[in-house]
């Protein structure tokens, strides 16, 4: 894949000179003003930006400061008429890597875009070298002591070294992301660009132009070449999120991809592209049951689930659930510049019962809001979520039990009886009216009756049950 370049003028005949000039060797973008750059750039993955010092009537500098604020900034070469000394020196100080003068020498100028590529490359490379870590890296961040997550880890580390495709199944907020990215840190290219698309968020037209681009003029409001998430990903991995949700004549053109060609086209254009690129792709719905529906094309489902991998729900691991709790905790602790609460065993329990249709995503959003909204050292029943605290356990509607009832042969006092598994029950719920209501199957009114009806001499212990008036 050629390098991208931003070229910013406002005079016509340069930018469109320089783009002819250097469109053979570069991916060229060009712009008139800074308004337009900062959309190119919000849009693209740019490499090196070249631009005019002076822009109808806005100052060149300007640019630079928002370009250097970008997360990923691009290299910048400055470009003007005016070739002070002292304008070079603030551009270099602004951060600009280099500063040319018009009018321009082509061939210096390649040879300049060049060099200044190289060494952002070699830069990145040393960053990249230093992040390496141990041969677990990219594990570290699925938790799990389960034996469900121990099988997805060993399948990981088996399928990360390989050419294979993988499609990761699972509900959503399982983190089938993470074990993508796992998948690729793991792989022989781990220092390649990881490149994620949702094909659920774009429409059929704009998924195809987002995967394999489009040339100048495909379509309407084409204005320039556009390249596609499969040559940026070149030499790395592809992550096809909810790749269910894609059009049939998408499916074709992917199908090619995953060919022994392993070619495609822009959209309007005629020129086949070849790649190298390691697909992992990921869905919480049965392509199967697509596929039997006619909604899917068996060939590419079956180009695509050379490994599959199951992701399994939260519901099906609660022992991982302290793991996970107090990861969160420590990470949202920090993150918010507090000290690391901890979770009280009757919260804990809550959480155990849950049946998390959110799956970890959900289990994560809810320890974020504890640990922001809560300002003691502990996490209680009180602080979750009414969802959570009033979740009956999983698989039973009630769990009053029967110590109170007589033994065989015994005398049954009714009254005496139904005060006694009342009181239990506020026991069991921590006093909560509703969730106590529900355990006895009865309703919150008739509760309410019942508890006015108690008298203190009539409580099991002499005493009237206590209620936090939930």
């Amino acid at each position: 894949m050629n390098p991208t370049i931003l070229i910013v003028d406002d005079e016509k005949h340069t930018r469109e000179g320089l783009r002819a000039s250097l469109e053979d060797s570069f991916d060229v973008y060009i712009a008139a003003d800074i308004g337009g750059a900062l959309s190119v750039l919000g849009r693209e993955n740019v490499d090196l930006v070249l631009t005019d010092l002076r822009l109808a009537g806005e100052d060149g500098m300007i640019l630079i400061d928002k370009i250097l604020a970008l997360p990923h900034p691009p290299i910048i070469i400055m470009m003007t008429a005016y070739g002070s000394v002292d304008a070079a020196v603030e551009a270099m100080k602004r951060g600009a890597y280099d500063f040319v003068t018009k009018p321009l020498n082509i061939d210096k100028l390649e040879i300049l875009i060049r060099r200044a590529l190289h060494s952002k490359a070699v830069e990145k490379e040393v960053v990249e070298l230093k992040q390496q870590v141990e041969k677990r890296y990219g594990l570290e961040r699925m938790l799990g002591e389960s034996a469900a997550m121990h099988e997805v880890f060993d399948t990981i580390q088996q399928v990360a070294p390989t050419r294979a495709t993988v499609l990761i199944q699972g509900e959503s907020g399982t983190g089938k992301e993470l074990a993508a990215q796992a998948i690729h840190a793991l792989s022989g290219r781990p220092k390649q660009k990881f490149v994620t698309v949702h094909c659920a968020a774009l429409s059929p037209q704009l998924l195809e132009s987002e995967l394999f681009g489009h040339e100048r003029g495909a379509f309407t409001g084409a204005m320039e070449r556009r390249i596609g998430r499969f040559e940026q990903a070149n030499g790395g991995t592809i992550f096809l999120d909810e790749i269910g949700e894609i059009d049939s004549a998408t499916q074709v053109k992917l199908l090619r991809v995953l060919g022994e060609e392993r070619s495609f086209e822009r959209v309007g254009g005629n020129s086949p592209i070849k790649v190298d690129v390691r697909l992992v792709a990921a869905t919480n719905k049965s392509l199967e049951k697509l596929v039997g529906e006619g909604k899917f094309r068996d060939d590419l489902f079956f180009r695509l689930s050379v490994v599959t991998l199951t992701m399994p729900p939260l519901r099906q691991r609660k022992e991982d659930i302290p793991v996970l709790v107090h990861a969160f905790l420590k990470t949202f602790a920090e993150e918010n510049n507090k000290p690391v609460p901890e979770m009280t065993p009757e919260a804990m329990e809550a959480l155990l019962k849950y049946d998390w249709p959110g799956n970890v995503r959900k289990l994560r959003n809810v320890i974020e809001n504890c640990v922001v909204m809560t300002s003691g050292p502990k996490i209680g029943l009180r602080n979750l979520p009414p969802e959570i605290r009033e979740a009956p356990a999983s698989g039973s509607s009630s769990s009053i039990s029967t110590k109170f009832l007589p033994a065989k042969g015994g005398r049954f006092n009714l009254h005496d009886t139904e005060h006694r598994l009342i009181v239990q029950a506020l026991e069991e719920t921590g006093g909560n009216i509703t969730q106590a209501a529900k355990k006895l199957g009865i309703s919150r009114r008739t509760l309410h009756r019942k508890l006015k009806e108690l008298k203190p001499d009539s409580a099991p212990d002499g005493s009237a049950p206590e209620s936090n008036g939930v």
